[in-house]
């Protein structure tokens, strides 16, 4: 019954998964969205129309994220038995001379192989079918710096109730379901402890464009045009207001008051001496 299930799970997510027009479209956002078939069949039509050489390290580094990357030869028959069995996608490298590479989805089966990476890229009930593999001993049996992954995508709250107030109606439970989170209940005993999660919404990125510097031929930065402007403006407000400055840094005394009660400044200054 597992087995079937296991394999009913694997073709539901072959059908979900998604293609890709062009190999170099592909980043870390949509490579979630892709098996290793879908890549390598981008791969393979895009490496025979025009050569990308080049960008073939830094695609390699995307499917890394998600995927098991192996580089092994095609020519050695225990590579071919182990790589080329349909468990693996096969990627020809650009240089014939460098061989081929195998790439495989990174598989979930544990909550230890959750990542700030993947955590966003799974459901919520494979998220509790992952805390309920671990033992069952429940959220704090989780380490802290798994649970602070799993919060970072999901929201997760949980509480432990006797076993026959677990689903009282109006409960904690039927108001937590109300609100859209899945439940998972663990056993403790004569109490059951309740682990709710939700995912978050995903937080939208402030973009900003940044625009590109360059250098002289003694690799000094070249100022921007705005940065020109704006030293021009500096430097004629500072001329233009090279009194104020002075003034500010050395205040004169208020002489015509020292005046008026009938004090030079050199009497002042004698009596500053005594």
């Amino acid at each position: 019954m597992k087995e079937e299930k296991k394999v009913a799970k694997k073709k539901a997510e072959k059908k979900s998964t998604k293609t890709l027009d062009n190999i170099l479209d592909l980043n870390a956002n949509n490579i979630w969205d892709l098996d290793e078939f879908a890549i390598a069949e981008a791969w393979e039509r895009e490496r025979e129309e025009e050569d990308f050489t080049i960008s073939e390290m830094k695609l390699l580094n995307i499917i890394r994220i998600a995927f098991e990357v192996v580089h092994y030869n095609p020519e050695n028959e225990r590579d071919v038995a182990k790589y080329e069995n349909g468990g693996w996608a096969k990627l020809n490298h650009c240089q014939e001379s460098k061989g081929c590479v195998a790439i495989r989805r990174k598989a979930i089966e544990r909550i230890t192989d959750l990542s700030y990476e993947n955590i966003r890229h799974i459901s919520t009930a494979m998220l509790l079918e992952l805390i309920d593999r671990n033992f069952g001993g429940g959220w704090d049996s989780i380490a802290l710096a798994i649970r602070d992954i799993i919060e970072t995508g999901f929201e997760i709250s949980t509480t432990q109730l006797p076993l026959s107030r677990i689903h009282a109606p109006g409960g904690t439970v039927e108001k937590k379901v109300a609100q859209g989170f899945d439940v998972l209940e663990i056993p403790k005993g004569t109490w059951v402890e309740a682990i709710f999660a939700k995912k978050k919404n995903p937080v939208e990125k402030i973009h900003m464009d940044i625009p590109e510097r360059e250098y002289d031929e003694d690799g000094n930065l070249i100022p921007l045009n705005d940065e020109l402007n704006e030293n021009d403006e500096l430097d004629e407000d500072t001329l233009d207001n090279d009194d104020t400055y002075f003034s500010s840094l050395t205040p004169e005394a208020n002489v015509e008051d020292i005046e008026e009660e009938g004090l030079s400044i050199e009497d002042v200054s004698e009596g500053d001496e005594d």
